[in-house]
This record gives structure tokens, sequence and C-alpha cells, in this order.
């Protein structure tokens, strides 16, 4: 049952009626819409302009673009003394360039000093497609989770995207906004609610147990918390297995860093399983995240749906969610295997 709180899309499990636009406009567009509300924004971009949609910030506010070409730490490290004398600058350029190549600048001079420099990380994940394993950047969560400082976001689609890159500019912190390549269903609105640290409930339970069965714990309930474009995967995943008796929570956990702890402990006591979903590497992401709360606090199956220690490969977008095991089919499946080991 979809949240009504969420206000999410209308036909949104009809995926031809959905608008499909890539996560990097809107943070083209949050772009622009930062540097209207105030001029400290600035941002620098390492030779991709257009690939990253910064080019939009470029054309309105040219004096506060700057092109570094292809120099990704030089860019953390002028980013950083921008910040520590007042601006609020942005850095764009591919996820496997930044972080990927200048992880120890943005530790050094961006997260240990605690500026507020915010790391726009595009083309992130395996759905670039035919770019291959060195563009497919599988690990950059955990390459800015493991960050002390750093608020790590991972919006679900392009307005959710536009909403963090605008949020992000005002948080006064270090701060890593991810997005892809690749055109996806817009299935959040204007009005969905979104604020850094606060995941959001997109799909409840029903009110009351399945008909025949009494108490939570016999129930076929599950909890799938996921981020980034699958989200809509998990949706659709969710309402597929209502059709079978089977019922999930779908938390939309677009914060990764600080993780909102609460709403995931809270649907983890009423369904007793939880499955993560994310197009990153399994290890430390998402998931791992999730496990870690779930170990300190409250201890149940879980099941990861993700990378599985492997490199990207070149292909087409759709088909290799398929072959590494992210597509509706294979959120449907993890979730089985998790009900399966609680109910064991």
């Amino acid at each position: 049952m979809l949240n009504k709180k969420a206000k999410l899309a209308e036909n949104l499990l009809d995926k031809t009626k959905l608008e499909m636009l890539a996560t990097r406009v809107g943070y083209g567009k949050g772009l622009v819409e930062a540097g209207e509300k105030d001029r400290r924004v600035v941002v620098l971009c390492a030779d991709l302009t257009e690939s990253t949609h910064s080019h939009w910030f470029k054309e309105k506010f040219p004096e506060r673009f700057i092109e570094m070409g292809v120099a990704e730490q030089n860019m953390a490290t002028v980013a950083a003394g921008m910040a520590n004398y007042g601006k609020i600058p942005f850095i764009s350029s591919y996820a496997a360039f930044s972080p990927g190549r200048n992880n120890e600048q943005i530790r050094t001079t961006i997260t240990l000093n605690n500026l507020p420099v915010k790391i726009g990380g595009a083309h992130a994940g395996i759905s670039v497609g035919p770019d291959g394993a060195t563009h497919q950047q599988l690990e950059d969560i955990a390459l800015m989770r493991v960050q002390p400082n750093m608020v790590v976001l991972v919006p679900c689609d392009a307005v959710e995207a536009q909403k963090a890159t605008v949020a992000a500019a005002f948080n006064n912190k270090p701060t890593y906004i991810r997005f892809g390549r690749e055109k996806s269903p817009v299935f959040t609105t204007q009005e969905t609610p979104f604020k850094i640290g606060r995941a959001e409930v997109f799909r409840d339970l029903p009110a009351g147990p399945p008909a025949g069965r009494t108490g939570r714990q016999e129930e076929k309930t599950c909890t799938i918390v996921g981020c980034g474009m699958l989200l809509y995967n998990a949706l659709v995943a969710a309402e597929e297995l209502s059709k079978e008796g089977i019922e999930c929570e779908v938390i939309n956990s677009h914060t990764v860093k600080p993780l909102d702890e609460k709403t995931i402990i809270k649907s983890a006591k009423k369904t007793g399983a939880v499955v993560s979903v994310e197009e990153h590497q399994i290890d430390g992401g998402l998931g791992s995240a999730v496990a870690e709360v779930l170990a300190r606090n409250y201890p149940i199956p879980q099941e990861f749906v993700g990378v599985q220690n492997r490199f990207g490969e070149s292909g087409k977008p759709d088909e290799l969610i398929e072959s590494f095991g992210m597509g509706i089919g294979s959120i449907k499946s993890a979730v089985k295997k998790v009900l399966n080991r609680k109910n064991s």
C-alpha cells in the first residue's frame, strides 16, 4: 500500500506513463537553484561540464564557474580553500574520478577540516552502461561513508536529486551527492517530502494482518531499504509480492550518512526481516550501514541486493542491472530468501 504522505507520482507502477530523466539532470537544476538563492555558491568542474550538467550553472553564472581541466585532486584542494574563505563550492566530475581519484585530497583538505565542499559524483553505478568497468564507480559510497564529517546522499530520481543538491548547499557540511547517467523513472514529485538525514516510507504495510493470519511474527512481512534509482525496482517488486501474499514496507534511505536509524529500526521491529537495495558494492554501502544499525539495536535476518564483489562490465544499462542481480526479480527473490530465514 503506497504511503499517501509520500505523495508519489500518479501511475507510479506504469513505467510507460512516467517521465524518464537522469538524476544528473536534477543535479544541474539544483546547482542553478542554489546559485540563485546564494551568491556564495560556486561550481568547479573537471572537464566534464556538460556530462555533469554543470553547464547550466556556467551559462547562468559564468563569473562563479571555474573549469579546472582534468585535475580532480587540484579541484578538491582549490574548493577547500574557497570554502575556508566563505564560499559554498560544488565540485563536479564522474564518481570514478571524484571521489575515486581524489579521495586523499577530499580527506585531507575537506573532511579533516570539516569544510562545506559539495562533491557531485556523476555516472555512478553499472547503469553507466557501455563505458565499462573503469567508469562504473561501485565503491564511492563506501569511500565517502567512512570519512568523518561527510554526509552521503543518493537521490532516487531527478526531482529528488534537485532537492538534495539545494539542501546540500546549505547544510554547512562536507557532502557527497551520487547521481547517474542513464534516464530513470521520475516517481517522486515536488510535494514528496525530503530532508537530509530523514528516510521516507514510500510503501506501508497493510493496516491489518493478511486474511487468515494473526500476529506479526507469523506474517510474510519484510522491510526493503533502498536508495538511488533502484528504489523504483523495489517499489514494483513490493507490489508484485503483495499479489503473492507477501507485504513489504519500502523505505527511501536517500541519506546513507547520517542514516535514519529510528525509521529503519521501527520498520524492522514490525516486519522482522530486511532487504537492502543499492547500485553499489554490497561491502561498505547502504546495506552495510543498515546491517550495522540492526546489529547494534535489533538483530534480524538481512539480505543484500547490490554488486556482489565484482567489477562492472560494458553493456546496456538495463541488461547489466539484470545480469548483476539488481532487477525486480532479484529483489523478489531476496525477499523470499530472507523470509525463509526469518521463518526458520
